[in-house]
């Protein structure tokens, strides 16, 4: 559950721990106009490719992600964000362990 206001700043990257082999999510917030994910991906650990009927962001919280997106590869690292496309396959993969949040936009 999303801490708040008065509880004052979290760490996000906090709220979910690795597990060995696993791919660790936890909702932290949801709302009828989105949600907010945080995921631990322990090392060689994906999501498979998938489409999404909403617009979503990806921010790197820990150590670095291969994404995905249309057929294209990006390296994503800790403190940048990638924005995922409505309808558009895309998919996650852990060189090594790493968190990210996912943002879910609704419309």
């Amino acid at each position: 559950m999303m801490p708040d206001a008065e509880s004052g700043p979290t760490n996000v990257a906090k709220l979910v721990a690795y597990q060995e082999g696993s791919v660790v999510s936890r909702i932290v917030a949801r709302t009828a106009g989105g949600s907010l994910t945080v995921f631990a991906f322990d090392e060689g650990q994906s999501l498979s490719e998938h489409t999404v009927p909403h617009r979503a962001v990806i921010h790197v919280l820990e150590g670095a992600a291969n994404v995905t997106i249309g057929g294209t590869r990006h390296r994503v690292t800790a403190g940048e964000l990638i924005p995922l496309p409505e309808d558009v396959p895309h998919a996650v993969e852990a060189p090594a362990r790493f968190k990210m949040a996912l943002i879910l936009l609704r419309h």
